[in-house]
């Protein structure tokens, strides 16, 4: 039981890369689409980060966990920061993912998977002060937010597929 659970976190932690890989392509299509210049890697490792002050929700939330244990992060940190818990966070939605897909097809646990980060996302980071809460967002804002995280979920849900190698949901078992 111990390395089957093993081998369905380290799936999901592989897939919620791939997942996150998915999700940010959303996005940095959408920058690129509104006029942003940035090549895709100094966009997606946030290299003109340089201060938390100007940092993502996931810098944000690294800055608030490492002031709330004591530990001073300097703003020479801030991309870094961004960066780490951006990753952890996708690596983390794709392991509780690894723990859960087997009970459903790719589908419903993909579009589970999503809907869950971006709830989680709004409900989190609206408790910790870095977002609004969801109703004071436009449409299009959360159409947006929601669509990323969909894609984010359902590129997770089909890399953990193929990296188990497998059949996944209810009819697998017969």
């Amino acid at each position: 039981m111990g390395a089957m659970l093993g081998r369905r976190l380290l799936a999901g932690a592989a897939a919620g890369v791939v997942g996150t890989v998915a999700m940010d392509l959303v996005w940095y299509g959408r920058y690129r689409r509104g006029g942003g210049g940035d090549g895709v890697l100094d966009w997606e490792f946030a290299s003109g980060t340089l201060s938390f002050d100007e940092a993502s929700a996931p810098g944000q939330v690294g800055k608030l966990v490492a002031d709330t244990v004591g530990v001073d992060l300097p703003d020479e940190l801030a991309a870094t920061t961004t960066n780490a818990v951006h990753w952890l966070t996708g690596v983390g939605y794709g392991m509780a993912h690894g723990l859960l897909a087997d009970r459903s097809g790719v589908a419903v646990a993909g579009l589970a998977t999503g809907l869950g980060a971006v709830i989680n996302s709004y409900a989190t980071l609206g408790t910790l002060g870095i977002y609004e809460p969801p109703w004071a967002y436009d449409a299009a804002t959360l159409r947006d937010d929601a669509s990323a995280h969909l894609v984010f979920g359902l590129a997770t849900s089909v890399a953990y597929r193929l990296l188990r190698g497998r059949r996944t949901g209810p009819r697998a078992h017969r």
